[in-house]
């Protein structure tokens, strides 16, 4: 979401899949890389030797849950796309309607649970902890269906729907309250013809901080604003140690998300991509698996003949 503010210093460097790497090598290997595999089996054996597996998702494997992307034809709520609300100066020019938006989305979450996909990542966090060897889940969704499904190691770069942040304070909490707050209780319905509520300021979601009440915000990356730079240092210290990536669910456009399979397919590690189709990514990864992630992920991430646990 926030579209090239990215400043991480090697993934900038090398967001272009080693076009501007620091080293001929990971170019020439990038450039002369064949064109991705489907073959399982192949996969399966690079799998059962990976230590340290890093898994970035996208709204692809939530959508399976029937979780609204908000993109491309259709992705309206009310009249407006998501990229027209989640703004800071859309909150700074009616709060009221955004906090409608993510108090609809808030609603449709609490009603939505994990997929065959979410599960599988999960149930193979812990089924490979238990060997010695490490998964991380790096997700540019808010909707913590990771979260319900298990995973422990979770990045979330783009925040969280049940998070709020202080305009005044900074104090960001967890907040999972069914209305967030009695003006909104009913309100949030998608159809275009729906009036605004126009709810006032005082009465929309307010601090709980000693003596603050400042207006709440969703703790989420809107676009125009950067990510959190200690999630960003995250982020990078896992790609560089991980030895297998998987890419899920995502197009691979929405940056700096977009730059993280590329930069770690440009120094050698494979790369698998589960997706419905292909991306403009895709001939840069080893593997591309096309389809319904809850359908291609768990026999992908089921354990392996060669896994002996205890």
């Amino acid at each position: 979401m926030c579209l090239f503010q990215f400043t991480t210093r090697r993934l900038v460097s090398q967001a272009h899949c080693g076009l501007k790497a620091s080293s001929s090598k990971k170019q020439k290997f990038c450039l002369e890389m064949a064109r991705p595999s489907s073959n399982m089996a192949d996969f399966r054996e690079v799998f059962a030797k990976a230590k340290h597996i890093a898994i970035i998702t996208g709204a692809g494997v939530s959508a399976e849950s029937g979780v609204p992307t908000f993109r491309g034809a259709g992705g309206f709520w009310r009249k407006w796309q998501a990229q027209e609300l989640a703004t800071p100066g859309a909150f700074a020019r009616n709060p009221s309607r955004v906090w409608e938006f993510y108090h609809y989305r808030r609603e449709v979450m609490l009603s939505k649970h994990p997929n065959p996909a979410h599960v599988a990542i999960a149930e193979c966090e812990k089924r490979l902890s238990k060997q010695g060897r490490s998964v991380v889940v790096i997700t540019q969704n808010i909707d913590e269906l990771h979260r319900k499904a298990g995973t422990k190691h979770l990045l979330e770069i783009h925040g969280s729907l049940f998070k709020t942040r202080c305009t005044s304070c900074g104090n960001v909490a967890a907040n999972y309250k069914s209305p967030i707050c009695p003006a909104l209780a009913g309100k949030g319905a998608p159809d275009p013809d729906t009036e605004d509520a126009a709810i006032p300021v005082e009465e929309l979601p307010q601090c709980e901080e000693d003596g603050c009440n400042g207006l709440l915000r969703p703790h989420v990356v809107w676009f125009g604003e950067a990510l959190d730079p200690g999630i960003l240092t995250a982020v990078e210290k896992e790609l560089d140690i991980c030895d297998l990536c998987l890419v899920v669910g995502t197009s691979s456009v929405v940056y700096p998300a977009a730059m993280f399979a590329p930069q770690v397919s440009a120094r050698g590690v494979p790369v698998a991509e589960f997706n419905m189709e292909p991306t403009p990514a895709t001939n840069r990864f080893r593997f591309h698996f096309p389809g319904p992630c809850g359908t291609t992920l768990p026999p992908a991430l089921a354990r392996h003949e060669t896994e002996i646990i205890s």
